[in-house]
């Protein structure tokens, strides 16, 4: 099976925390990256979702960082939080 993946960079402006995660995160740029793969058997290309993580600081060891599992829908809402929190109209939470 084929498969592909996707990178992009989600900057808060404010602290922010994620189901799963278990600690709240500082604000700063984000690298999430999504793996999609191949559903065969189709007469035209279509991908599905089979895992999105986000690269965060690690707890321990400062200036390393550790892979973490999240969910989209999750991660969605808490840009729309970013965005609301810090002044309606204004890119705050935003993805390059």
């Amino acid at each position: 099976m084929l498969t592909r993946t996707a990178r992009k960079t989600v900057t808060f402006r404010g602290p922010f925390s994620l189901a799963g995660v278990g600690r709240p995160l500082p604000a700063g740029s984000y690298e999430v990256v999504t793996d999609q793969e191949l559903i065969e058997g189709l007469s035209f290309p279509v991908y599905r979702r089979v895992a999105t993580t986000m690269l965060v600081p690690a707890q321990s060891i400062q200036g390393s960082v550790e892979m973490l599992t999240v969910d989209p829908l999750d991660l969605a809402a808490a840009i729309k939080r970013d965005t609301s929190a810090n002044g309606a109209g204004t890119a705050s939470a935003k993805v390059q």
